[in-house]
């Protein structure tokens, strides 16, 4: 989520921070595309809200993420909640309430003819149709083969996953869950990838993989029942050294331990879930379910942000070139408080059907949010220019109006950027051009000097439309840009 170049991010400290995790190597980076940054409106207590419901476009940048030390880790709405979030996360997870009000778990999210907060996706059913990745992907691959057949049997063989992102007075929190078909012999990994781009790759199915998509991965030890959360950020160019296993980028960068920082929390399932307590996934028997809580504001900071899909992938261990092996197709995330600001341009012109027609090359200038400074569109063959993936609030649009032509709308316009909009869906600002006509009336004396004539195209005009011919009688007035109209011209000839 979710066109978008987009502006910069900057990460904000959350109080009690103590030290700065950097991602490639730098805390603050400039992202040039959609998705991902956050929001230029100035807010007095906290950044914008990020979108009510888990689908857009999009552009990341680098990542700060704050620390937090001192203090409970986690809250009492679950065993092993993070503090601030009213989501339950239990040493023997679930998806039923166990714990009082607000808290909130998977089944709370059971909706009858509603849109629930969470979003849900299902694999194929297992089998010789069931699609995985194959022949040797791994995390870096940029294009992951999908192949079809059956996951073997001891790896993990996915069913469904869910998100849902808690939106509270404090900071957002990232909520997941993955289930599988069994309990997998050894070290395995669930990965949940979040992709900005809504282009498909090569493969068509996953995403084309953009600077700033994320990695979330869920490791578990052989035998553990207490994962271990990290997290990547997709490196598009730099050094080798920026990768985190691979020789060069682009790649996932460096990971960090989101569980060692406090940022992370989750937990699997170690007795039987009965179907009545699953919310839809049948009998769910031991360390075939987990899920686990992100501090999201933390990861992502306080600009916009907007990540159009996830998708969930298993790999054959915990080793992050282990191969990968089952995946879940991605699905829309709804994660998107980034906007997009459209412009629309026309021109006249009178041999044209309609008369009225888009003017591509159109050169307009935007400024406003967190923009950089002479940041420029120019319109496509449809007329049309598109800056997604930035902040919402206020900015001013500035027509470079072409030679030939004048504005026949306001120039400069002010336009309004709403959060969770893209290129497709905002409400654009139109400029329209008509094309100018320079006109001559001329006087020719057959006798030099035999008359004289006045030529008088607009006497009361400032300055008047008027030329008085010279002593051989010959003349001619010139007007020049002059928008379509009426114009009479009355010429005096005076022997």
């Amino acid at each position: 989520m979710r066109t978008r170049a987009p502006a910069p991010r900057q990460c904000t400290a959350l109080q009690g921070c103590a030290r700065l995790i950097r991602f490639g190597r730098s805390p603050v980076a400039l992202e040039a595309t959609m998705p991902h940054t956050k929001n230029p409106t100035p807010q007095a207590t906290r950044p914008a809200r990020r979108r009510r419901r888990l689908g857009a476009t999009a552009g990341i940048g680098a990542l700060a993420i704050t620390a937090l030390v001192g203090g409970p880790a986690f809250a009492g709405h679950g065993d092993v909640s993070l503090a601030g979030s009213n989501f339950e996360i239990d040493t023997d997870a679930n998806l039923k309430v166990d714990h009082a009000a607000p808290s909130v778990d998977w089944v709370s999210f059971a909706q009858t003819g509603a849109n629930p907060p969470e979003k849900r996706k299902a694999d194929l059913p297992p089998g010789s149709g069931d699609d995985s990745f194959g022949q040797g992907s791994k995390e870096d691959t940029l294009v992951p083969t999908v192949v079809d057949g059956s996951i073997p049997p001891n790896k993990s063989d996915l069913t469904t996953f869910g998100l849902y992102l808690e939106e509270t007075a404090g900071d957002d929190f990232l909520h997941m869950f993955w289930h599988r078909v069994q309990d997998p012999t050894g070290t395995t990994n669930m990965d949940f990838e979040f992709n900005q781009s809504e282009t498909i790759s090569d493969n068509g199915v996953t995403p084309v993989r953009t600077a700033g998509d994320l990695l979330i991965q869920y490791d578990l030890a052989n035998g553990g029942t207490v994962p271990e959360l990290f997290l990547s950020e997709w490196v598009a160019t730099g050094d080798k050294s920026l990768c985190e296993a691979a020789n060069s980028t682009p790649c996932w960068g460096d990971r960090v331990n989101l569980s060692d920082s406090l940022l992370a929390t989750g937990s699997i399932n170690t007795s039987v879930i009965p179907e009545a307590e699953s919310d839809g996934l049948g009998d769910v028997s031991p360390r075939t379910f987990g899920e686990a809580t992100v501090n999201f504001s933390a990861i992502v900071g306080s600009g916009c942000v907007a990540f159009g899909s996830a998708y969930l992938k298993s790999r054959s261990s915990d080793s992050f070139t282990a191969a990968m092996k089952d995946f879940i197709a991605p699905t829309d995330t709804g994660i998107n408080n980034c906007g997009a600001l459209k412009i629309v341009k026309t021109k006249k012109h009178a041999a044209a059907t309609p008369t009225t027609q888009p003017h591509a090359g159109v050169v307009f200038s935007v400024s406003g949010g967190t923009l950089p400074a002479g940041t420029t569109a120019t319109t496509d063959a449809n007329g049309v220019a598109c800056i997604a993936g930035i902040d919402a609030g206020s900015y001013t649009v500035t027509e470079t109006v072409p030679t030939g032509y004048a504005v026949t709308s306001a120039n400069p316009q002010n336009a309004t950027v709403v959060a969770d909009t893209t290129c497709a869906t905002a409400t654009p600002v139109t400029f329209t051009n008509m094309p100018l006509t320079n006109i001559t009336v001329s006087v020719d004396s057959q006798i030099d000097g035999g008359t004289a004539s006045t030529i008088d195209c607009d006497a009361a005009a400032d300055p008047p439309f008027e030329q008085v011919t010279g002593a051989d009688g010959d003349g001619s007035l010139t007007k020049s840009n002059l928008l379509p109209g009426t114009y009479t011209c009355v010429i005096i000839i005076d022997p």
